[in-house]
């Protein structure tokens, strides 16, 4: 069962908290980081993407890099911006988009939870992208940036969550993406029992988002086991920071692919291959796909309506998703793309970015774009609980979590 604990936060003071409060680091390329990193020094993206503090010559890895990360973190404990609580507290973490709001509880997940199944996973990690986080958790000992985490919706953890939401919040701002932000601290020991005792009997917990910051965080706290070979597992270092949200407030949306050219086919050959394998029909204008089984696909000034064809449906858990019957059946077959994850001929566009985009990428630099209907969250349980991995870019969740509003710190 689920082992989730409650942590003493280190946690910016609520004045600064806005301004602290920074997009995760993987969301901005590297030039990208410097000019968003300039625009505020408080901003916790100066942390998370230590580089910044250097020139632009600097290797991005370098081990004092990393040092300075540390660093920028100590100096804010020491000048008052960020504070660390004296108590073991769980927290709340609301947000609040488009009138849609999303509250989940900001704990400490077990490493062994992780190891052993209990934590359940939908994608695969690279060691390369691993390697970078690792760096930054083990410098700072302290993880920055929260795991996004799910489970299936529990009414004693609800009940403690609206009674703790009548109280005045520790932090409340709107950022200027027009998301509001508000956080709250649970410390009555009643409460904190009666959440630990919920997620005790619940038996999988899984992976929203985040699944390298989750392995690196795994990867530092076995890595501290083994400096300390005389650990109890009660160290801070066996735990790392997540927020988990009841899977009935979460919104998964599309995640659309875009590709470079019609492999050597012209729009007319092109169409008749779609057709094979879906029907095909005109759309009038700019259409999302309204239900499982259908894609939208915009191709020279024109919006068509791809309804997979019976014959290419599955009901495997992988094989039946929207994503894994495009790459199966067209991307692969007819667009040459046997590896969405290397191939440099197709890119990925977050459905937060509308289906104008897609329009914009195919009169600029793509020939074909395709718009999914989205992954749903009993997809996501469905593949995680059969031990299986989604296509690559499967899911895109929004809002993001903010970075620096709540750090968890371990023993060095």
């Amino acid at each position: 069962m689920a082992d989730i604990r409650p942590f003493c936060g280190i946690r910016p003071a609520e004045e600064y908290a806005s301004r602290v409060a920074a997009l995760p680091y993987d969301v901005y390329s590297r030039r990208e980081a410097y000019a968003q990193a300039a625009k505020d020094r408080m901003s916790f993206l100066n942390i998370d993407r230590p580089e910044t503090q250097f020139g632009e010559d600097i290797d991005m890895y370098a081990p004092e890099v990393y040092q300075k990360a540390d660093e920028m973190l100590r100096e804010r404990i020491a000048q008052g911006i960020f504070r660390q609580d004296e108590t073991d507290s769980f927290y709340l973490y609301e947000q609040t988009m488009n009138g849609r709001v999303q509250t989940g509880l900001v704990a400490c997940a077990s490493i062994d939870d992780y190891g052993n199944g209990v934590i359940r996973r939908h994608e695969n990690t690279r060691a390369e992208k691993e390697a970078d986080r690792i760096r930054h958790v083990d410098a700072c000992s302290a993880q920055t940036g929260p795991i996004f985490l799910t489970y299936r919706k529990d009414s004693r953890i609800e009940d403690v969550t609206q009674k703790t939401k009548q109280a005045p919040a520790v932090f409340d701002f709107t950022a200027e993406d027009g998301i509001r932000h508000r956080g709250w601290r649970i410390t009555e020991e009643s409460d904190i029992a009666a959440i630990g005792r919920a997620f005790s009997e619940i038996g999988s917990i899984y992976i929203a988002d985040g699944h390298h910051r989750a392995a690196s965080a795994v990867r530092v706290g076995l890595q501290r086991r083994e400096e300390h070979p005389d650990y109890t597992g009660e160290e801070e270092f066996n735990y790392f920071l997540s927020v988990l949200f009841p899977d009935d407030e979460l919104v998964i949306m599309d995640y659309n692919r875009v590709v470079k050219d019609l492999n050597g086919l012209t729009e007319e050959e092109f169409l008749e291959k779609v057709q094979e394998k879906f029907f095909l029909a005109v759309c009038d204008g700019r259409v999302k796909p309204q239900e499982k089984g259908t894609i939208t696909m915009y191709l020279a000034e024109r919006w068509y309506r791809l309804t997979v064809r019976e014959e290419y449906r599955s009901k495997d858990p992988v094989q039946g998703l929207d994503v894994s019957v495009l790459q199966n059946e067209l991307l692969a077959p007819v667009l040459g793309i046997g590896d969405p994850k290397e191939d440099p001929r197709i890119d990925f566009v977050g459905g937060i970015r509308g289906l104008s985009e897609l329009e914009r990428r195919v009169r600029t630099d793509c020939a074909v774009a395709f718009a999914m209907y989205p992954t749903s969250t009993a997809e996501l349980f469905a593949v995680a609980d059969a031990g299986l991995l989604m296509p690559p870019k499967s899911t895109w969740f929004e809002p993001k979590l903010r970075s620096g509003l709540f750090i968890h710190a371990f023993e060095r």
